[in-house]
């Protein structure tokens, strides 16, 4: 990547960590960015997707590598094993409890993903979780039981990958800026 097509935040990400102690002190905290970069690296986002299909799994992989997002992203297979990660109980992956997204796909086996935000929202520990879902069903009963459900969006895969690169740098890019909680 060239230096001037880097975001301001990865500008000071990789010149906090091309400093050494010495110099980050002399060079951000003199120029006042050593804040910004601490600000910033608090912006991360554990981003969990619920996703069955080992495709878009790869898909949404090569997507983060495309669009430089160095955001976690955690992956589960149904909706129980994405609960179980998010309570904590999954025995080897589980999600911070701070600045959580969900990217949720809804038809998956065992706990749907109708069935997964259902669970969620009755959990007064997860319900405040963002969720978008991201899927492929473009029925109308789908929409409107997620929207019940109160998820942040509802997209429809794009069928090109440059497209869904896209969508993803774009969500990447809403929810970093956001407020969570």
């Amino acid at each position: 990547m060239r230096p001037w097509d880097r975001s301001v935040g990865q500008a000071v990400f990789w010149l906090a960590e091309k400093a050494s102690a010495s110099q980050r002190c002399a060079t951000c905290c003199d120029l006042g960015v050593w804040g910004l970069a601490a600000s910033m690296q608090d912006r991360v986002i554990h981003i969990l997707l619920v996703e069955d299909d080992e495709v878009d799994v790869m898909n949404v992989r090569r997507a983060f590598k495309k669009g430089n997002i160095t955001n976690p992203l955690y992956v589960a297979g149904n909706g129980l094993e994405a609960l179980e990660m998010l309570r904590g109980t999954a025995t080897e992956d589980s999600i911070p409890p701070e600045r959580r997204l969900v990217l949720l796909d809804l038809n998956m086996p065992r706990m749907g993903g109708i069935e997964f935000l259902q669970e969620l929202r009755s959990d007064q520990h997860l319900r405040s979780i963002p969720v978008i879902v991201l899927t492929t069903s473009n029925a109308d009963q789908d929409r409107v039981q997620a929207y019940n459900l109160n998820v942040a969006g509802y997209l429809l895969k794009p069928v090109t990958f440059s497209s869904f690169v896209e969508v993803v740098i774009a969500l990447n890019k809403y929810w970093t800026l956001c407020e969570m909680p």
